[in-house]
């Protein structure tokens, strides 16, 4: 399982840029956000540019790591992760940009989104580090939480899920968080602005996470300032989607949804609006979260599912892409010549103890479940022809990764 890697060290910017005197370049990203970036020369003397640019020559399949904003601010241990990357089979990390809080943690340079108030930059030099670790041939993806957001409900209580009991107050979910309405289109923007101010410091690809309703806490409580409550939730989230997928992706940028585990086996949306077809169309990749430990007494038999990693997440995507194939052949009956781009799966694997104790075989487990189902003859030929497999990634709320779980680089 060799990782493909960047072998040529890429030299940001295109390498050196000549001005001669008198000549002003300057570039422009023009949105609500308004960007404006620009470099001056005053003499014939050597420019170089740094300003981050994607990996021209990405990994054909992703093996990355989940990191906090925290993890990614601190120089040692980014250091570490890239070590890492280097002798291991990671090619690639998730960073939060904002995440369960609702604060942004980067210097959007956005006019529009200081005014929220909600930025809280632990990221200081994102464009240093991108940098770093494109030059190590590392892949970088920004996650962004939507709909969970208190920190956008305490500033903006407009757009803010609402409790009925407590004559308007927000609500809160079991763990204390507010969210925001999906179906508030200020929050679509917003969230729109956010991902474009990503793209200036050369992510790879944008990362959603809690695209949803709320999932816990009293939700016959709930009262939303936007969402009608005759409209199915999955119909409200699929348009986010279709916005999310007719801002970004014309500009070239990748996008994954995470989505509950249970949706590869679910059809409905389990009140939660999340429905696996329903983002098929809009996205590159949809990362199910199927976390053993998160599938309840009972599921295939089992009474604790975390027990059997392999066999749990085998039949979930195994599931997942019966229901994928099938979406293909219905949407190419209805016009068997038009470009149909559908999602990848590229699932999220459990690296924290949580139902069982998750050591090295247990990880290495999920990942042969994933090969076995999305690339049947990996072991004989390879993963250069699976065309249903993209990688995965681990997630572990602590960032403490297990290396004896990962294959050597070579």
């Amino acid at each position: 399982m060799k990782k493909t890697k960047e072998k040529n060290i890429l030299k940001i910017g295109g390498g050196i840029i000549i001005i001669s005197l008198g000549i002003f370049l300057s570039f422009h990203f023009i949105n609500s956000a308004e960007f404006h970036f620009d470099i001056t020369n005053h003499s014939q003397t050597a420019i170089i540019d740094d300003t981050p640019k994607k990996l021209t020559n990405p990994p054909k399949n992703i093996k990355a790591i989940y990191l906090t904003a925290y993890t990614a601010s601190d120089e040692k241990r980014m250091d570490e992760i890239i070590d890492l990357a280097n002798k291991k089979e990671i090619n690639a990390v998730v960073i939060d940009l904002k995440d369960y809080s609702g604060h942004i943690l980067f210097d959007t340079k956005s006019e529009y989104l200081k005014k929220f108030g909600t930025e809280d930059i632990l990221i200081k030099d994102l464009k240093t580090l991108i940098n770093k670790l494109h030059k190590n041939g590392i892949y970088v993806i920004a996650r962004i939480t939507v709909f969970q957001d208190p920190v956008l409900a305490e500033k903006r209580p407009d757009l803010a899920v609402k409790s009925k009991k407590a004559n308007g107050a927000i609500w809160k979910d079991n763990k204390g968080l507010a969210w925001i309405d999906p179906a508030a289109p200020e929050a679509w923007n917003y969230i729109l602005v956010i991902s474009k101010s990503v793209m200036q410091y050369g992510f790879d690809e944008i990362n959603f996470d809690y695209v949803r309703f709320p999932s816990d806490g009293l939700l016959s409580d709930m009262s939303f300032p936007y969402y009608d409550g005759v409209k199915e939730k999955r119909e409200v989230l699929k348009e986010f989607f279709k916005y999310l997928s007719d801002n970004l992706r014309p500009l070239g940028i990748k996008i994954s949804a995470d989505v509950f585990g249970l949706t590869t086996v679910f059809n409905h949306d389990m009140n939660i609006g999340q429905v696996l077809e329903d983002t098929l169309l809009y996205f590159d990749y949809v990362c199910p979260m199927v976390y053993p430990s998160h599938y309840a007494s009972g599921f295939l038999g089992y009474k604790n599912p975390a027990n059997y990693p392999y066999e749990v997440i085998k039949y979930s995507l195994d599931t997942a892409q019966i229901r994928i194939n099938k979406f293909k052949e219905e949407k190419l009956a209805e016009n068997p010549y038009q470009n149909l781009r559908i999602a990848v799966l590229r699932p999220w694997l459990q690296n924290f103890d949580l139902g069982a104790v998750y050591d090295a075989s247990m990880i290495i487990k999920q990942k042969e479940a994933v090969y076995d189902s999305l690339c049947p003859n990996w072991k004989i030929e390879g993963f250069d022809n699976c065309s249903n497999y993209n990688g995965w990634f681990l997630w572990d709320p602590k960032n403490i990764y297990t290396p004896s779980a990962l294959e050597d680089e070579f």
